[in-house]
């Protein structure tokens, strides 16, 4: 029995990102403080990018959209506050914390918008952080992902004709591909199948678009079992992006979007 692959891009892929090239990284130690000459700042904010990002924020009732806007401008990525935390001040003090413990301090409900390259061992990149309000709600999937292609995945069995019937099990065992997504974990068993095959087959498990950029059929063998999302990707192919959200608030990560990008633009961004 074969199986009919089809591929569909419905619309030009758009991510409104700015170039690799003119991403430059956060000074080692940015330091901000804002105050006239003589009068003690409001807040110190401290941005190090080695050997780890990490944050530092002595604040005494700051203004939490200024100190928004200088974590925006240092982390180059948009920050959104509710409605709340645009009128609020804060009085709070840490020292060296990674991001994610950092912003968990000052809001009651904090998004993180990531994008990871497979091919890369650099930190996901953080697209947007988000400081909302307890009980405000998610934002939505697009907020800071802008992507308007996604493939589609037709099959069809290419023989005439109705397959004599067979044990279900057996027959699981011995298809070619088995994707299985239980309580955030992947499983990924193929046999010699084409990678966008592989991916759409993902997506269409875990419920996400995926957008197939790289349209040749790249044979892979994979057998992952129980891995995240994340991790899984990374063992199948060295160019595939994923955007992901991590909710701090209650510790969950999930994939908004997956790419299969062409690897000829894939290694330009490399330099």
């Amino acid at each position: 029995m074969f199986a009919a692959l089809l591929l569909l891009a419905c619309v030009a892929s758009a991510f409104a990102q700015p170039p690799q090239a003119d991403r430059k990284p956060a000074d080692k130690d940015a330091k901000t403080q804002t105050a006239k000459p003589g009068v003690k700042p409001p807040y110190t904010l401290v941005v190090k990018t080695r050997p780890i990002l990490n944050l530092s924020l002595k604040a005494e009732k700051a203004s939490m959209a200024e100190v928004a806007q200088e974590l925006s401008k240092r982390l180059k990525a948009p920050v959104f506050l509710g409605p709340e935390r645009q009128k609020e001040q804060i009085t709070i003090e840490f020292s060296d914390l990674t991001l994610e413990p950092a912003l968990q301090l000052l809001a009651p409900t904090v998004y993180v918008d990531y994008e990871i390259d497979s091919s890369s061992v650099d930190p996901p990149r953080v697209l947007g952080i988000f400081f909302y309000d307890a009980n405000q709600g998610e934002p939505p999937a697009t907020a800071v992902i802008h992507g308007s292609s996604q493939s589609m995945l037709i099959e069809g069995n290419t023989e005439d004709g109705v397959e004599p019937e067979a044990d279900d099990d057996k027959k699981d065992e011995e298809k070619p591909l088995r994707i299985t997504y239980q309580n955030y974990l992947l499983s990924v068993k193929a046999k010699k199948q084409p990678l966008p095959l592989v991916l759409l087959k993902i997506g269409e498990q875990i419920g996400v678009p995926v957008d197939i950029q790289d349209t040749r059929m790249e044979v892979v063998d994979a057998n992952i079992s129980k891995l995240s999302v994340e991790d899984a990707v990374r063992q199948l192919a060295p160019n595939i992006r994923l955007f992901v959200r991590a909710d701090l608030t209650r510790s969950e990560r999930r994939v908004l979007r997956m790419v299969l990008a062409e690897q000829a633009k894939t290694a330009q961004q490399d330099f």
